[in-house]
């Protein structure tokens, strides 16, 4: 198969989608592999690196969309990427969809096969292609939330880890997931008080034992929500619900109840944003402030440290998209189960459910088109 992959061009996005390790992989297994020139500049990987590595390296996008079997990405195509699509192509990447109804419209009518990394599934129900970005995610919330934190930056002024004398700022993670757990990581590791609240007694217990009773743990009902926000310093949305909209668990009116200069940091956006008052920002206009309380919801907050994203990303995209390259989809899907769920858009029709019911479109089972 012809295997490509482009500059990103979502806002201050400088992840790319192959690495000159994977590329050659690809190339000694028989696969052609064209790499946009710059691709890679941004994760600090050079075109020379990857025309070692046996790509070709292609002047413009336009053309490695046009050749290009399978499209490698990072994140979503946005507008000015929606012509090259085109039927029968295969779109491996971060799709996202519930809250783009316009891109799964276009993918519909193209008649593309995407193939979205947060939606497969690991033997055991996780998602292994979304951890090292939750991971990254995760840890990037507190260090962008202690920023913010910041008098001159719109916040309190508050310290995360406060000093002899004067405690220690209020964490409140909403979700004990894998951008939860990594959020309290970093904020205990930074001296705040952290309580992150999920629906599951299982999974507060186990963040009970991981930490060792540093963490505090409520049951997320919304009671408990509006208190927990009332008394955050930094209040950081880490829920997930698999392909589909993020629940509204913060509603506008506890953000009118937190303090003056607390922050939010939504790390749902991609999926809608699990606090009522969010809307998808960019590094280039990160926050803004609602009732006082300043927003951080940059829909791609990895982006901002490619080097480490990249390679953490392409450790575990590459094996599923190797085995698509060098057995086909149809083979891959049939021979590895836990890559069915992935598959969100097929031959024109919807076959995520949760998309579907997001966006009131109907289901088609990926098996019946098969």
């Amino acid at each position: 198969m012809v295997v490509g992959t482009v500059r990103e061009i979502k806002d201050n996005e400088y992840r790319v989608g192959l690495v000159p390790g994977g590329v050659k992989t690809l190339v000694d297994s028989a696969q052609q592999v064209l790499v946009e020139s710059r691709a890679g500049e941004g994760s600090g990987i050079s075109d020379d690196e990857y025309r070692q590595a046996g790509a070709e390296i292609v002047g413009s996008a336009a053309e490695v969309w046009k050749r290009a079997e399978i499209l490698v990405k990072v994140k979503e195509p946005i507008e000015p990427e929606y012509a090259h699509l085109r039927e029968g192509q295969i779109l491996f990447t971060y799709l996202h969809l519930a809250p783009l109804p316009k891109l799964t419209r276009v993918l519909l009518e193209r008649k593309v096969t995407g193939v979205a990394y947060e939606t497969i599934n690991g033997p055991d129900g996780s998602l292994p292609l979304l951890t090292p970005m939750s991971e990254v995610a995760g840890r990037m919330s507190i260090q962008v939330g202690a920023r913010y934190l910041e008098r001159v930056n719109g916040g309190r002024g508050v310290l995360l880890g406060g000093v002899p004398g004067v405690p220690p700022a209020e964490v409140i993670i909403i979700g004990g997931g894998v951008v939860g757990m990594n959020a309290a990581k970093m904020a205990l590791g930074m001296g705040a008080r952290v309580t992150i609240l999920d629906r599951s007694v299982t999974k507060m217990q186990y963040i009970d034992d991981v930490f060792g009773g540093h963490v505090a743990t409520l049951m997320s009902n919304p009671i408990a929500i509006a208190r927990a926000a009332a008394r955050a310093d930094l209040l950081i949305g880490a829920v997930l619900i698999p392909g589909a909209a993020a629940p509204k668990l913060v509603t506008r009116s506890m953000v009118s109840g937190m303090k003056k200069g607390s922050v939010i940091v939504d790390v749902a956006v991609d999926q809608g944003g699990c606090i009522e008052t969010t809307r998808p920002t960019t590094h280039s206009d990160p926050t803004y402030e609602v009732d006082g309380v300043v927003h951080y919801c940059v829909a791609n907050m990895p982006g901002a440290v490619p080097r480490t994203s990249t390679f953490a990303l392409t450790n575990v995209t590459f094996p599923y998209l190797l085995r698509i390259a060098r057995k086909g989809l149809k083979q891959a899907l049939r021979e590895d189960p836990s890559l069915v769920p992935g598959v969100n858009a097929y031959a024109g029709k919807l076959t995520c459910a949760p998309v579907a019911e997001a966006q009131g479109l109907p289901y088609t089972p990926l098996e019946s088109l098969l």
